[in-house]
């Protein structure tokens, strides 16, 4: 099958499109490596693709041009921004996909209060782009990244794809709520097969740094405090990158009769302070706390009701925390060349 993974300089996308190389898919990776935090790692994430040989390299990356790993022969990359309506529907004219993958989005809820624009045009606009270019290019299968966060203030748990969600509490939330009702649209109209994918805190090796496991990692090594916010009181559905890999592997090669969305989750929430604790134990240091209130546009829980996944794919996420954060632990060591005394 030949795939567009969209998102592929991302933590999700990049290991998206080395599964699917690894299983022998063709694969064209797409990303604008825009500098919402830092390029380094999504450089990183593209060495190891083979796309280029060194972090330094990664600047030099042209806008536009089909790329070639050196590392796997069915890969292909091209930097790219989902807004760029005539570059997107040219690369489809040209390499003619079977399934689209989009992965690539503005993420961050704490940034969508400050840089709204930012979700506005890579979200909305960029998944328009993405649905038009399916539409008029006769792809029939895509399959693309939804959001725990579109749950808002649900208070009914475990969070189920039959739950409302007409009440999100931030405006990455809100995109990612638009996305699942476009994508019903082009459903309706075009018979394009879309699945929406909730994904629920993602976590592991090349993570995003903005997220709380790179964070709090990051500030231990240093002997820093990190802030924990709603005072330590909140609950997260952590879910293992590989896991969510083969969720979303799943769903591409059974892409839905007509639109369908999936929780991916772990089914099996973690306290804040024992995801913490986890670090600690993994690293032999007690790390400094400042205890915050819950902050705008978080939740206090979030917790996945997987049940639809596990009946239409025969899958479930079920990598223990502590496994799961030993192993990232160990790639943020070997990539910072950090050592532990």
């Amino acid at each position: 099958m030949k795939i567009l993974v969209t998102g592929t300089a991302g933590f999700i996308g990049s290991h998206l499109a080395l599964r699917l190389l690894q299983r022998g898919d063709e694969v064209v990776g797409l990303d604008n490596i825009n500098d919402y935090y830092d390029q380094n790692v999504k450089y990183g994430r593209l060495q190891r693709a083979g796309i280029i040989d060194s972090l330094k390299e990664g600047k030099d990356i042209p806008y536009g041009k089909l790329l070639s790993s050196k590392l796997y022969p069915n890969y292909k990359f091209i930097k790219l921004n989902l807004e760029d309506k005539e570059a997107m529907f040219e690369l489809f004219k040209t390499q003619k996909f079977d399934a689209v993958c989009n992965l690539a989005a503005q993420a961050g809820v704490r940034y969508s209060l400050t840089n709204p624009d930012a979700y506005m045009y890579s979200n909305i606009i960029g998944f328009l782009n993405i649905l038009e270019a399916c539409r008029h290019h006769e792809v029939k299968n895509l399959s693309y990244a939804s959001s725990s966060s579109v749950y808002g203030s649900n208070t009914k748990l475990p969070f189920s794809t039959s739950d409302s969600v007409d009440h999100p509490i931030s405006l990455y939330a809100a995109s990612k709520k638009s996305n699942e009702l476009m994508a019903h649209t082009y459903s309706h109209l075009f018979g394009i097969k879309t699945t929406g994918l909730r994904f629920f805190t993602v976590y592991g090796p090349w993570g995003r740094p903005d997220m709380a496991l790179f964070l709090f990692t990051k500030a231990a090594l240093e002997g820093k405090a990190i802030d924990v916010f709603n005072n330590g009181e909140m609950l997260r559905d952590f879910t293992y990158i590989n896991d969510i890999v083969e969720g979303v592997v799943r769903v591409i090669d059974n892409p839905a009769d007509f639109y369908k969305v999936y929780n991916i989750g772990n089914n099996n929430p973690v306290k804040l302070m024992d995801f913490i604790e986890a670090i600690e134990n993994k690293l032999g240091i007690e790390i400094e706390k400042n205890f915050l209130p819950l902050q705008a546009g978080d939740v206090p829980e979030t917790y996945a009701d997987v049940s639809d996944l596990v009946e239409d794919l025969g899958y479930k996420p079920q990598t223990p925390i502590q496994e799961g954060i030993d192993k990232f632990v160990d790639w943020y060591l070997e990539f910072f060349k950090v050592k532990v005394s």
